[in-house]
């Protein structure tokens, strides 16, 4: 068999129907679970904001901060977190961040005021760090380039998801307030953080760390996708000419993807984390109302995940879904800030369902462009960088919310970066020749002979 012949049945083989949904139920049902545990324990302090302040004391410019100094201990962690990631293998990393994250996020019913907010804070972000881009470069060992978005767009419809679940579940919890002594965010922290730490043990058991490591594949199945993904890789990073960590930020698309991916960020944890407060601002409700309205947007949110990343199989379909969907996150930031509490509902369910439409693009890009290590520090910078967006968001929400008193005055800010997101996301190529040309010449070559 000639070479260009065994490429081609190479490629066959690993973008195999039957083969990425067998990939997809062995992997994304465990992954996605972690990651719903993850988002929760990341972000049920937004229902625990007034309970805090009342409580404790904390203002609303402090629990901004408080709630983005995760994100700046989480991204100063992620580099050096995916490259431990890469030498010692994701079973054993995803489980030991999983562990850390559980214990620390129950542990934050204990704060005592704003400085062991802080503390805490901090804290779980340097445990958490590196889950989010280690599974980002996971799934790079498991799924080719025109199904990687797919795929990540299913792992990010995990977000949604504890949104959808975390937000009636937190106001439930929240009513066991003085159950045994406790507050009922005590309570919430700790029904919501220990789950991670029990569900370790299952990744520990059963996450394989690559193909060759799947009983469930057979040799040639493993070994025919390998080959594949490498031969991805190395070609995308011949095509781009970055080949070390430390020619990453001289590649102008991927720091264009890192650019709109900080405006995206603001954008997601803006919401996440304020968005409570402003439901609470359009009238009494309780707690568990409050919930039950907060996960409407979620809602939207995961259908639009698990529906329109699929159809980002090329350069020009991605870069219409990018720019429609900051543009659409644009629109709907706008009207929740001028209209009424039922329109402003529809406004944010419009934001929420770009959300994750958008994301599996931008971490496409690196993707595409490096290979190795290299690979895995790029994912991470990214979204080191880019989940600084995560610190910024709430922080400005925070400043503006109590500088005007009004809960909605941050989304202008926000609306402002997503726009700007839009527009340098006309600046990624319509046409990719790596994927559109080079990745189809083995099959027209095997056609124009036969």
């Amino acid at each position: 068999m000639s070479s260009t012949s065994e490429s081609s049945s190479a490629v066959h083989a690993a973008e195999d129907p039957r083969l990425t949904r067998l990939i997809t139920r062995k992997l994304m049902p465990l992954l996605m679970i972690a990651y719903v545990i993850s988002f929760i324990d990341r972000t049920n302090i937004g229902l625990a904001k007034s309970h805090l302040e009342a409580d404790l004391g904390i203002s609303a410019a402090a629990f901004g901060l408080g709630a983005g100094l995760f994100f700046l201990a989480y991204s100063l962690c992620e580099v050096p977190s995916n490259f431990m990631m890469h030498r010692f293998g994701a079973r054993f990393w995803i489980t030991r961040i999983m562990v850390t994250w559980g214990l620390l996020s129950a542990g934050m019913a204990f704060v005592q005021g704003e400085t062991s907010f802080y503390v805490m804070r901090v804290l779980l972000g340097i445990a958490e760090a590196g889950f989010f881009p280690g599974v980002m470069l996971y799934l790079t060992y498991w799924f080719t380039r025109r199904q990687r978005a797919a795929a990540m767009g299913m792992f990010l419809a995990a977000v949604p998801v504890a949104n959808i679940i975390g937000a009636p579940l937190g106001g439930a919890i929240l009513g066991l307030d003085g159950a045994a002594g406790l507050h009922g965010w005590q309570w919430m922290f700790i029904v919501e953080g220990l789950p991670a730490v029990f569900l370790a043990v299952v990744v520990w058991k059963l996450l394989p760390n690559g193909p060759r490591d799947a009983k469930w594949l057979s040799e040639e199945q493993a070994g025919r996708l390998e080959a594949h993904l490498k031969a991805e890789q190395e070609a995308g990073a011949a095509e781009s000419g970055t080949h070390s960590f430390a020619g990453v930020l001289r590649d102008k698309f991927i720091v264009m993807a890192i650019a709109i991916y900080f405006c995206h960020q603001i954008a997601v944890y803006s919401l996440t984390y304020f968005l409570p407060t402003i439901i609470d601002s359009w009238g009494e409700m309780s707690s568990f109302t409050i919930g039950l309205i907060t996960a409407l947007p979620w809602v939207a949110s995961a259908a639009g995940a698990l529906l329109l990343p699929r159809y980002a199989t090329n350069a020009a379909r991605s870069r219409s879904i990018l720019v429609g969907g900051l543009a659409a996150m644009t629109v709907g930031l706008l009207i929740a800030a001028v209209a009424p509490a039922i329109v402003a509902l529809l406004g944010f369910c419009l934001t929420a369902a770009c959300f994750f439409v958008v994301q599996p693009i931008m971490f496409a890009v690196p993707s595409t462009r490096l290979s190795g290590a290299t690979l895995a520090g790029g994912i991470a910078l990214m979204n080191t960088l880019g989940i600084l967006g995560g610190f910024v968001g709430p922080y400005v929400m925070g400043l503006l919310e109590e500088a005007t008193g009004s809960a909605v005055s941050g989304l202008w800010f926000v609306a402002a970066l997503v726009a700007i997101g839009a527009v340098l996301g006309l600046g990624f190529p319509k046409r990719d020749p790596l994927v559109e040309g080079r990745a189809t010449k083995p099959d027209q070559q095997t056609a124009d002979r036969e």
